[in-house]
């Protein structure tokens, strides 16, 4: 059940002004992308104003609008999928129909762009591979979404975030030296995958108003997982060096890491020599050691990191955080609490950001909202609207944008493009929310 006092708390959502159209205004994207990676890449494109019409199977839809933290007064809009379907409409077509896959088609053949993260071979028994639908409509950009690529000896392979995680050396360098590699909490390699299809996908739409073609665009998980190594991975290549796990300190600056003050833990990064001078000297008051021969040197530094550390946390207990904090600020020295997922989002940093807000819903009245982190002067995002219910933009869809008469709808629907529907069930379709 959701909190809605907790949400109610929140400050409503404030539209942006704007001096242009938003950046993607008249963009028509088909989304045949579930959970996470394929449906945070086209909403990235929905917050700046493209129609991205969502294609959901009936009577479930997505799976993951059904991951929790769900409301039983919205049961197929739980938590994570309202954080991942902003600004979209939903379309529930049976695919597995002749009429559901002629609807597929009108709409593909009208579209921008298609982004589709389903298993390999999925779009090609639906006969909608990138050959087909580039006949359809040549000036699409098709965006597959996937684990391992769309070829090569891998291509068949399911895989999810921890398992690119694992597989790409990430896990690996993460956690304690003492004990086995741990992934993030987050799951950081979708959001990466989905970041880099949305700016792949801006990349062919340049490309094609330079030429008017479209283009077959992958983004693999695998892929984006070797990128976010970091330098790690150039690391190991040059010199054949094997990222170590280092917990909360850095293997290339010191003193980095976490400290506790009294009632607060923190996180300090001394990334030069300049940073570690200030910290000792105008923090800590502690100029012998800021102006060391020794230690004012990064490398000698990483060998005393035991001692400085001990000095460090020796210090920093004697002092509750906010004695601490407005001192490191002064100083210049980089530095942050290790705050809970809660405290992060209730900070001052995140409001000053109005990065966390609540937007109408059509069932619960308000819900959260975590904004984009993009911001454009002159074409802000829209606007935002909460994730659809499954269906609910059928009729508006079949009837806007195809252009279907209601003579044409209905025989749609006879021929199960909409799937099995009730006794009685309203002939206007678009009532099949729950059909």
């Amino acid at each position: 059940m959701f909190d809605q006092k907790r949400i109610n708390d929140l400050p409503v959502h404030q539209a942006a002004p704007r001096s242009a159209a938003p950046a993607l205004q008249g963009l028509l994207v088909a989304d045949f992308t579930h959970f996470v990676a394929g449906p945070l890449a086209t909403m990235t494109l929905a917050d700046f104003g493209a129609d991205v019409i969502k294609i959901e199977a009936p009577g479930r839809g997505d799976d993951f609008r059904h991951y929790p933290t769900v409301d039983p007064e919205i049961p197929a809009q739980g938590g994570a999928f309202l954080w991942s379907n902003r600004n979209k409409k939903s379309l529930t077509l049976d695919m597995k129909s002749e009429a559901g896959l002629a609807i597929a088609k009108d709409l593909i053949a009208q579209a921008d762009v298609l982004v589709e993260n389903f298993s390999s071979g999925v779009m090609e028994r639906f006969g909608l591979d990138y050959g087909t639908c580039a006949q359809l409509n040549p000036r699409l950009i098709y965006c597959s979404v996937s684990a391992y690529g769309r070829e090569g000896p891998y291509a068949d392979r399911l895989g999810f975030d921890p398992i690119a995680q694992a597989e790409s050396g990430f896990i690996s360098m993460n956690g304690y030296a003492d004990r086995q590699g741990v992934r993030t909490g987050a799951a950081v390699m979708d959001v990466a995958t989905a970041m880099t299809a949305a700016n792949a996908i801006l990349l062919a739409l340049i490309a094609r108003q330079r030429d008017g073609k479209g283009q077959h665009i992958e983004v693999a998980l695998l892929d984006t997982a070797v990128l976010m190594t970091g330098f790690g991975a150039m690391q190991h290549l040059t010199t054949g060096y094997e990222p170590q796990r280092n917990g909360n300190t850095s293997p290339d600056t010191c003193p980095s890491g976490v400290f506790m003050s009294q009632d607060k833990p923190f996180y300090i990064n001394c990334g030069n020599d300049k940073i570690y001078q200030r910290l000792f000297e105008q923090v800590l008051d502690r100029a012998d050691l800021a102006n060391d021969p020794v230690l004012s040197q990064r490398a000698n530094r990483l060998k005393n990191r035991e001692y400085l550390f001990e000095v460090m946390n020796e210090a920093f207990s004697k002092q509750p955080w906010s004695h601490w904090a407005p001192r490191l600020r002064s100083a210049n020295v980089p530095h942050g609490q290790v705050k809970t997922l809660g405290e992060a989002l209730a900070s001052d940093e995140v409001r000053s950001r109005d990065l966390v807000t609540r937007i109408p819903h059509p069932v619960k009245g308000w819900v959260p909202n975590i904004g984009t982190p993009i911001r454009m002067s002159r074409t802000p995002a829209v606007m935002p609207t909460a994730a659809p219910a499954l269906g609910a933009d059928t009729k508006t869809i079949l009837h806007d944008v195809l252009r279907y008469d209601d003579s044409r709808v209905t025989e749609l629907r006879a021929a199960g493009a909409f799937g099995s529907m009730p006794a009685g069930a309203d002939e206007a379709v678009a009532e099949t929310v729950t059909p």
